[in-house]
């Protein structure tokens, strides 16, 4: 019953948020203040907490690696598996299939599980994810799809085609120089702009080059890391949503019967082929079943325009996976 306690704890917190926001405490657009708290505060004193007080080594390295094809494989997957659907269901599913919610939401799991030092393990698997989430899922959909990412889809007349029509290529070889370099400039901004993702590079240098942290640095920042799992359970339930349609109910539906699957192969490939202790197995196969990403709800409401969807299929999501992670822990121990 002990083990079951943070996750219940963590499922009421996200009821909190979402109450709050029903009784009209929280406005609907409220969240974006808790995501600027959380993203640019709390999650990256935790990741440099965690590092400074828990060993790190450069072995953690494939972690990363794994991270980034886990989120990577499934994008192109789901792109061929739906080519004779509607751009706007392609859409959908590949942006919410791939990625994880590791930083907001698997951070708190795994120091209830497995105590602060699984924290570092989570932050290595992030570097990897980040790349997708924050920016390389939402790249490949909308250049695959030939969607305009300034525009969502319902102003784009796009129909029932399984993609749009190919934007117009520039007449000269300097204006296609100057489309790439402002694509590139996009894509590096949106790093760039990432908290948690500046952390993480800044930690990447850390383990490979075994740099000292200082102890007074982590001490000070010990206050806000601890405000994480508190904050990010609460930004969820302000996320949440109740569904908008039925095609709201079956398109998360879909998403699900697509991030299963995958969470099962990645779980089995994380436990059986990586190179580490068993403890770091665990934490990597757990976080195989986390939600989909934040990201993914700010790229949805951007691509399809319809921020309740985003809402519903984290929030759904999150619910569920809290489930199938504490059931895999409690069946590892």
């Amino acid at each position: 019953m002990g083990q079951l306690m943070k996750p219940l704890t963590f499922l009421l917190i996200i009821l909190i948020g979402y109450l709050l926001k029903r009784v009209g405490l929280f406005g609907a657009k409220d969240y974006r203040i808790m995501q600027v708290v959380v993203f640019d505060v709390t999650l990256p004193a935790s990741i440099l907490v965690s590092f400074a007080r828990n060993p790190h080594s450069v072995d953690l390295l494939w972690v990363t690696l794994f991270g980034f094809l886990a989120a990577f494989v499934p994008v192109p997957f789901v792109f061929w598996a739906t080519r004779r659907r509607p751009v706007a269901d392609r859409a959908f599913l590949m942006l919410n299939s791939s990625g994880y919610n590791i930083g907001n939401f698997c951070f708190p799991l795994l120091q209830a599980f497995y105590g602060s030092g699984a924290i570092v393990t989570g932050a290595m698997m992030d570097i990897g994810n980040a790349v997708m989430t924050t920016a390389g899922s939402n790249v490949m959909t909308t250049t695959l799809l030939h969607v305009d990412p300034d525009r969502p889809i319902t102003e784009q007349h796009a129909g029932d085609a399984p993609t749009l029509p190919a934007p117009p290529r520039p007449a000269t070889a300097a204006a296609r120089r100057a489309m790439r370099l402002a694509r590139l400039k996009t894509i590096m901004l949106g790093f760039v702009r990432s908290g948690p993702f500046d952390m993480y590079m800044v930690m990447t240098i850390v383990v490979l080059f075994d740099l000292p942290i200082p102890r007074l640095l982590a001490d000070v920042l010990a206050p806000l890391a601890d405000a994480n799992p508190f904050c990010s359970m609460l930004m969820v339930g302000m996320l949440m949503e109740l569904p908008g349609s039925r095609d709201d109910v079956r398109d998360l539906l879909q998403v699900i019967g697509w991030r299963i699957p995958f969470g099962v192969l990645f779980a089995l490939a994380a436990w059986f082929l990586l190179p580490l202790d068993p403890t770091t197995r665990q934490s990597v196969a757990l976080m195989c079943f986390a939600p989909t990403a934040v990201f993914c709800t700010l790229f949805t409401d951007r691509v399809l325009g319809n921020a309740r969807l985003a809402g519903f299929t984290l929030a759904t999501t999150s619910i569920l996976a809290m489930i199938l992670m504490t059931g895999l822990h409690m069946l590892m121990q």
